[in-house]
């Protein structure tokens, strides 16, 4: 009996291996009907090598009888499979995340612009966001880090309005030493919206908005939405209604209004959600308000929880089209809350816009623990509103503050006029809700960053402040809201006084230390020329002095977020 040669076995291998390619590259591509199939790699076959004498290997036991042929054939099939076509590694996809750019806000003198107005905001996407970039070894893009929103991420202890009080509101103002120039000083301005305990919560009306489109399947996506919703889902009451709107390339009601005591039938059908086809986001949007005012509630809760990625591509896609359309929606008394997963195609810029139209919220879900932040800690911050259209406007004194800037806000800025016109749409504060607004000033006579106008009238406006009972004011805050439901805004007012001399940071309460470390780092993110040298080497200490009783570990986390962005920045 004779064996084939080596050389003939090597062929015979090689050429199994490519129809074997060539067949798997086939199967592969009638399985993955979502994209386009790709041309097979073509599989090339070396020359065979030259028949050689077998070498003589004097320190091997001879085989075994019986055992040559089965030897040779694994020798050669292990020389062939160095041959092997490989499969080339697939590059990442391309980032096409879109963020909204915008520029920090500049220096103003007081005898200029002596006025600031702006929305509140009580979104706070920015903060996940940005832990997940860190959390990756990568530091978050400059337009991804709005500061009031690393500062309204956290909880401030300062007690809401007392029973009795008319407005749903307490406001505050500090007055402190900047930490970064001693010549500069610090407005804090914090508002606290009262509570509601859950028990005491209007009946709600919810509509499960859920993208379940092909850029969905990942795990941090879709996965983490039916989750998130489950979490919510357990928080319902009898007197709850539920329903989950779907859409992908099309539309549909995955689940008709149901009672929030039937728990087992929303999970189910949030457990047959799955991800594929395109994103029809604008149809989706339509029939979830069809859904919500089907089954709306007068005086209740009547609200949309969007999740998406953000990525539309069917339909209407155009932000301000989009948002003509909320506007006309929100006008029955629905509202609407963003929450938003993904990362190489998430459209930030859509969901926030969306979220600020429609009176609601805009979270970023980058876990399960942050989902159980948003729907179940502040559950009631994020379903119940208490106050609509907040809009803030200070104006500060000529005679004692030279300059001064808005730490943050910058997409949120109104004109002066805006303020007093109730037909202009605002941010909404929820049950619990703390805003927090900082201004660094400069006091008059101090140095400052802009240079007078050479041809202004800033002479007359500085002898013309100072009137009779206010040359101790440094700014005059005025705030205007409206009740829920209601067509007229209500104003509250209230002065910053002077004080004899500005406290230091160190001498103020864990909040305001707190409210000020997180202030500066997102300035130190942004790459700010506006804190000076200030950095981590202060920051981070203060946040870790500050952390106060952190329930729920928040401020620890964020001083360890803050020490490793350093890290990762030099």
């Amino acid at each position: 009996m004779s064996f084939p040669s080596r050389s003939t076995i090597a062929q015979a291998v090689l050429l199994t291996a490519a129809v074997a390619t060539l067949f798997g590259c086939t199967t592969l591509q009638r399985q993955g009907e979502s994209r386009p199939p790709e041309p097979a790699p073509v599989a090339t076959l070396p020359p065979a090598p030259a028949p050689a004498p077998a070498p003589v290997m004097a320190d091997r036991a001879p085989p075994a009888p019986g055992a040559p042929a089965m030897a040779r054939e694994q020798r050669a099939a292990i020389t062939a499979s160095s041959y092997a076509p490989r499969p080339m590694p697939m590059p990442p996809p391309a980032s096409t995340a879109k963020y909204t750019a915008f520029s920090d806000n500049p220096w103003q003198r007081a005898a200029d612009q002596p006025v600031s107005t702006f929305s509140a905001s009580v979104d706070t996407g920015s903060y996940a966001n940005i832990r997940r970039f860190i959390n990756r070894g990568q530091l978050p893009p400059q337009d991804a880090v709005r500061v009031e929103e690393l500062v309204n991420y956290f909880g401030f202890d300062a007690p809401g309005p007392e029973a009795g009080e008319r407005d749903p509101f307490k406001v505050r103002a500090q007055v402190l030493a900047s930490p970064w120039n001693a010549d500069r000083g610090l407005i804090r301005i914090a508002i606290k919206g009262k509570d509601i305990a859950k028990a005491s919560l209007p009946p709600a009306n919810l509509v499960f908005l859920v993208d379940v489109s092909g850029s969905m399947g990942p795990e941090d996506r879709l996965p983490l939405v039916k989750s998130a919703l489950k979490l919510l889902t357990a928080q319902l009451r009898p007197v709850d209604r539920v329903s989950v709107v779907t859409y992908a390339s099309g539309t549909r009601v995955a689940l008709p209004p149901t009672s929030g005591d039937r728990k087992t039938a929303i999970n189910d059908a949030i457990d047959q959600l799955g991800a594929g086809g395109g994103t029809y986001g604008e149809g989706g949007l339509k029939l979830a308000y069809a859904q919500a005012r089907e089954s709306f509630i007068p005086e209740g809760i009547n609200r949309v929880l969007l999740a998406t990625d953000g990525d539309m591509n069917i339909g209407e896609t155009n932000q301000e089209t989009l948002k003509k359309m909320i506007e006309g929606e929100r006008k029955s008394g629905i509202t609407l809350t963003a929450l938003g997963v993904g990362q190489s195609n998430f459209n930030e810029a859509l969901m926030k816009k969306l979220a600020d139209t429609g009176n609601g919220s805009y979270h970023y879900l980058d876990s399960l623990q942050e989902a159980h932040k948003v729907l179940v800690n502040e559950m009631t911050s994020t379903l119940a509103t208490i106050a609509q259209d907040l809009k803030l406007q200070v104006e500060f004194n000529p005679a004692t503050v030279q300059e001064y800037r808005l730490i943050g806000y910058e997409l949120h800025a109104l004109k002066r006029e805006d303020f007093n016109n109730d037909k202009v749409d605002a941010g909404d504060i929820g049950a619990g809700h703390q805003v927090t607004a900082l201004y660094e000033f400069v006091p008059t006579g101090a140095k400052g960053s802009v240079d007078p106008l050479r041809y202004g009238n800033e002479d007359k406006a500085a002898k013309d402040a100072p009137r009779v009972g206010r040359n101790g004011e440094l700014a005059w805050i005025k705030l205007r809201y409206k009740p829920p439901g209601q067509e007229t805004s209500q104003l509250v007012e209230l002065p910053v006084m002077r004080p004899r001399a500005m406290p230091t940071l160190a001498s103020l309460d864990a909040d305001t230390r707190f409210a000020v470390a997180v202030a500066a780092w997102g300035q130190w993110l942004r790459g700010s020329s506006l804190i000076g040298d200030y950095g981590p080497d202060q920051f981070v200490p203060l946040a870790r002095e500050a952390r106060g009783e952190d329930r729920y570990g928040h401020r620890a986390e964020f001083a360890r977020l803050a020490e490793l962005s350093a890290s990762l920045k030099r």
